[in-house]
Formats: structure tokens, C-alpha cells, sequence
């Protein structure tokens, strides 16, 4: 794998920098703020942001209505491009599915429930003020 490290002879990287490197999440606080959330889980149990992760852990991580069950195979120092960052896990193939057919889902309930075509105009704004505070009275 070109662009994957490994590290020392520990093999072992901090879950919130592999999460970082891996690109699951933009910066490493993001990443340790939702490992303390509860979103991410390693090999079935719930662990702090500075628990090492080596190869072949499970990895559970949810993010928003999304859940992705992930296998670790390299450990990376450095946030490299995505494409080395998609060497650094294996998504499992029951994950997969699964995300494929809640995208499914959504894209079938948005085509049921359109967007307008345009923004309401001011007399329209005032309806839907009223109507608002009728339902909060």
C-alpha cells in the first residue's frame, strides 16, 4: 500500500488520529468529541479517544443517520490523500448494503416530498407566521 504507515513496533495509533488519517472526520477534535459521544465503537465496546487501535480491529462508527462497520488494515501518522485513506480500512459488505439502501430510502422520500419552486413572498411569510403561532398557543 503506498502512502499507508505503519508505526514503531507497537503497530498502535490513538483511535481519534486513525479516525483524523482515515478521513472519517475533518479534524482530530471532531473525531475525539464524537468517540466520547458513544459514535464510535471498537471491537463491540465503547472507549475513550486515546484507546490505541492496531490491525485488524473492528471498528462501528455512526455518523448522523449513517453507521459503517469497518475492519482496520493499516495505520497512518500523517492524513494523507482519500484514496490512501481507503486503503487504511476494509468496509464490510453487510455495512455496504446497508448504507446503499438508506440512500435508496431517502432519494424515494424526497421524490415523494418535493421542494418549492420558490421562496414564499412576504404575504405568504405572514401565513405561515400566523399558522405557526396558532399551533405554539
Amino acid at each position: 500500500m503506498t502512502g499507508v504507515v505503519t508505526l514503531s513496533v507497537e503497530n498502535k495509533i490513538r483511535l481519534d488520529k486513525w479516525l483524523w488519517s482515515a478521513r472519517f472526520y475533518k479534524t482530530r477534535a471532531l473525531a475525539s468529541e464524537a468517540v466520547g459521544g458513544g459514535h464510535v465503537h471498537l471491537n463491540g465496546s465503547r472507549v475513550k479517544a486515546a484507546h490505541p487501535v492496531t490491525l485488524g480491529d473492528e471498528l462501528t462508527v455512526r455518523k448522523g443517520r449513517v453507521q459503517f462497520e469497518i475492519t482496520v488494515n493499516g495505520l497512518a501518522a500523517k492524513r494523507g490523500p482519500a484514496s490512501v485513506a481507503q486503503q487504511l480500512y476494509t468496509e464490510s459488505e453487510a455495512s455496504l448494503l446497508a448504507r446503499q439502501q438508506q440512500a435508496d430510502e431517502r432519494r424515494l422520500l424526497r421524490a415523494t416530498n418535493p421542494a418549492p419552486r420558490k421562496r414564499p413572498d412576504k404575504r405568504a411569510r405572514r401565513h405561515i407566521f400566523r399558522f405557526v403561532r396558532k399551533n405554539l398557543e
